[in-house]
């Protein structure tokens, strides 16, 4: 029996459950505002309403199934892992959520898969007070494409740090790149750890409260998605700076210790999927910072000199890899 066609597997999985749900949205996603949306799903384009006095931040991202995605993993995660990495891009600038498209290339439109696809993707929206506005289905290999727009009054940008502030990331790395020999099968942890692989991995929680707090002392920062390692050189780029960093002081989460022994300082440093911040503070901010008691850990500084420096212990450590890379 073949699967709806286009606009009714629009109506039937995605239409009816985007609503904007005010009472279920997280209290991560800031201070309430109006969403802004006078024309959604169904018709050529959306009629959106910015909220007065901020810009708004967008950001696309596509997932590839069996690239960034096992293409056979549960379909409620691939949801929320879809849709979760790209969030992560409105908190690195600091932006409040407000509204997405979706892209979708389906081999087929079997019931089976959307239907727990479109409940993933709808939960993880309420939970982050964010509206689906829009998109395309078609007919391919399995990918997934999400615009994110939201809005922001102090946006945290790449290219804001000066030589002498000080490296900070938020929580613990290295969490989802640990996590994927066992998201992959090729690695059988314990019930704990498999608990662990799957929260790292299929739902990262993305930073907005760390982003919010943050906001008026950061001078530059980004989320972690390609590893520490590649994308503080982003920051050290854009700023024209280098980086000097103190690896003895590199939070790691307890899974990579767990699963990567003798590497573990490695998967933290390189370790793709973390989406927690990098974030450089000038000294005259630290003080008040502390004060936050935020989950957060300084790790290095900005130089003048341009480069990133791995130190550990006081002594030069060199990486083997350098982070993920697209091509």
């Amino acid at each position: 029996m073949a699967g709806p066609g286009e606009f009714e597997l629009i109506r039937e999985y995605f239409t009816s459950r985007f609503q904007p749900d005010a009472e279920t949205a997280s209290s991560a996603v800031g201070p309430e505002f109006e969403q802004g949306v006078e024309l959604g799903i169904g018709d050529d384009c959306a009629l959106l309403i910015p909220p007065a006095g901020k810009r708004l931040a967008t950001s696309v991202d596509t997932l590839v199934a069996d690239v960034h995605f096992p293409a056979h993993a549960d379909p409620y995660r691939i949801a929320s892992r879809a849709l979760r990495v790209n969030l992560s891009d409105l908190a690195a600038m600091n932006a409040d959520p407000l509204w997405f498209t979706l892209a979708l290339t389906l081999p087929q439109s079997d019931p089976n898969w959307l239907e727990p696809f479109a409940r993933g993707l709808a939960e993880t929206a309420r939970r982050f007070g964010i509206t689906l506005v829009g998109g395309d289905t078609t007919r391919g290999p399995l990918s997934i494409t999400i615009q994110v727009t939201g809005a922001c009054e102090n946006p945290l940008r790449r290219d804001g740090a000066s030589a002498g502030d000080t490296v900070f990331v938020s929580n613990k790395l290295g969490a989802a790149a640990a996590a994927l020999p066992i998201v992959l099968g090729r690695v059988t942890g314990s019930e704990q750890q498999q608990q662990w692989a799957d929260a790292a991995y299929y739902f990262p929680e993305p930073q907005f409260a760390v982003a919010r707090a943050i906001g008026q002392y950061a001078s530059a920062g980004l989320d972690i998605s390609d590893g520490l390692l590649g994308d503080i050189a982003h920051i050290c780029s854009a700023s024209g700076l280098g980086a000097e960093l103190q690896l003895e002081t590199l939070p790691q989460a307890e899974l990579v210790a767990e699963i990567n022994g003798g590497d573990a300082l490695e998967t933290a440093l390189t370790g793709g999927d973390d989406y927690q911040l990098c974030f450089t503070v000038p000294e005259k901010h630290l003080s008040a910072l502390a004060a936050l008691q935020l989950p957060i850990t300084a790790i290095g500084r900005m130089t003048a000199d341009q480069g990133v420096r791995c130190l550990l212990n006081g002594e030069p450590w060199q990486a083997r890899g350098n982070g993920y890379r697209h091509f």
